[in-house]
């Protein structure tokens, strides 16, 4: 996905300051202005608390808390940039956070793409007037948005993150919509960075607990040491030019090493 040349640019009139709006629209299921921040954190601190170490089921959590959380959020989803090329849309709460993304790979430009790369919060107040990226402004508008909120949500890595939220109405997201969003969306990154950590941990386990059930299985039929049958798991990974975590499922699956690779 090429980056736009003008991307810093545009995203630098992001910063301009941006007047509260005295009619911001609500979600669905938005608390009312004078909801405790500390209060509505704590129901999502609970929320994701109980999806720990389900990466999925976390960004779900984050996308619909954030629906009911942040004024004027009508959708919700999360950008996922890999290698600063490949865009992924996650745990969308309708169709509009896929087609939006959909839109931005294809263009090259857009706020979630701004939020990823460049400023830590976007936002057009009417998508109709938005001069910042002409060509997904044109489109976005036929797909029914009309305001849009955008934070970089992580770094981590080579994958980046943003938290957008929609809306089908002008001027949805106020001074209050961008307080709260941003709260919400730095406790969220802390909560996705440990479920990742969390699954990446089992995932070690489980390939380590893969590998030492091939080992014994080695070691029975060829009366070998630990350390040989290990051995002979790394050479049949260099062989078939696989995975040594492969080679040792395959092993417990089968019980018979697979062939080397046909040069």
């Amino acid at each position: 996905m090429p980056e736009s040349p003008d991307r810093a640019a545009r995203s630098a009139q992001s910063d301009e300051s941006q007047r509260p709006v005295p009619d911001a629209g609500k979600g669905a299921d938005a608390p009312a202005p004078a909801a405790n921040l500390g209060e509505i954190m704590g129901q999502v601190a609970r929320t994701l608390q109980e999806e720990h170490g389900d990466v999925e089921a976390t960004l779900q959590a984050i996308t619909h808390a954030a629906v009911g959380s942040v004024p004027g959020a009508e959708q919700s989803g999360i950008t996922l940039v890999t290698d600063r090329r490949r865009v992924e849309s996650r745990a969308p709460t309708g169709d509009l956070p896929n087609q939006i993304d959909s839109l931005q790979e294809r263009l090259g430009e857009g706020p979630c793409l701004d939020a990823v790369f460049e400023q830590s919060t976007v936002r057009i107040e009417d998508i109709e007037v938005e001069q910042r990226w002409p060509r997904f402004a044109d489109e976005a508008a036929g797909l029914g948005v009309r305001s849009m909120l955008s934070f970089q949500l992580f770094v981590t890595g080579s994958t980046l993150g943003a938290l957008n939220l929609y809306s089908s109405g002008p001027r949805a997201f106020g001074e209050e919509s961008e307080s709260v969003g941003l709260v919400f969306a730095s406790h969220a990154a802390i909560a996705l960075v440990s479920a990742q950590h969390e699954q990446h941990l089992r995932a070690a386990l489980a390939s380590r607990d893969l590998i030492g059930q091939a080992k014994g299985i080695l070691m029975n039929q060829f009366r070998l040491t630990a350390d040989q049958a290990f051995q002979v798991l790394v050479r049949a990974s260099s062989h078939t030019n696989r995975k040594l975590v492969d080679i040792a499922e395959e092993v417990c699956e089968t019980g018979v090493l697979p062939a080397p690779s046909p040069r």
